[in-house]
């Protein structure tokens, strides 16, 4: 027989179906009773491992940089592709962003900031994403040189992308093909300072079939 299961291990599995639950329904909207019939255990055993609701959303949120950063490590380990490991990232993001509708967790919490431990939490989310695309963005440079705008604002404006990228999905203001270009072209100038160029990575679709939504 196997070790009985750990409030730890109870954790880890819980955490994609909580994280699931905030980017459906929000903060508010989220009852506890609700979390505990998805998640198929008692609200008992969900104030075991989190003490209250609050350090539920703070889980989810830092799953949503977790699941992102894990995914993103992949595909910087992969040494397909000519055109470098920065590249690869920005081409898969202008395909596949907000796809898993995790952004809905971060938006959600943005209506909480009156709460200063969801306050801290998002400035944590938002200074590790800046941070981890100013690495990229450093690395991918190398002896290019420093570019139009130093790493620092270019990774701002990088993740400031992103998000008007998931606004544009969530409210319909624009479709597939000019969220990839958006993500695509204007990361690209960012980060480089020079018009984009066609890459030897598999490009985003210009028209044809749409992207697959989540």
């Amino acid at each position: 027989m196997g070790r009985p299961s750990t409030l730890e291990d109870k954790r880890r599995e819980l955490l994609p179906v909580l994280a699931g639950a905030f980017a459906e329904l929000g903060y508010r909207r989220l009852t506890s009773a609700e979390l505990s019939a998805r998640c198929g255990v008692g609200e008992n055993v969900l104030y075991r491992i989190w003490p209250d609701k609050v350090a539920m959303f703070l889980a989810a949120l830092d799953w949503v940089y977790l699941s992102s950063e894990r995914a993103w490590e992949r595909l910087l380990a992969d040494e397909q592709g000519g055109d470098g490991p920065f590249l690869r990232l920005l081409a898969h993001e202008a395909s596949h962003h907000g796809e898993q509708g995790l952004y809905r967790i971060v938006f959600a919490g943005l209506s909480e900031t009156d709460d200063p431990r969801i306050r801290r939490a998002l400035q944590g989310l938002y200074g590790r994403f800046h941070a981890f695309v100013r690495r990229q963005v450093t690395a991918h440079r190398g002896a290019q040189g420093p570019g139009t705008l130093d790493a620092e604002t270019a990774a701002w404006a990088i993740v400031g992308l992103g998000t008007v990228a998931s606004i544009g999905r969530e409210l319909g203001l624009f479709g597939a093909a000019s969220r990839e270009r958006l993500l695509w072209d204007a990361g690209r100038v960012l980060a480089e300072g020079e018009p984009a160029r066609s890459p030897t990575v598999r490009k985003p679709r210009r028209g044809g079939s749409k992207p697959r939504e989540r």
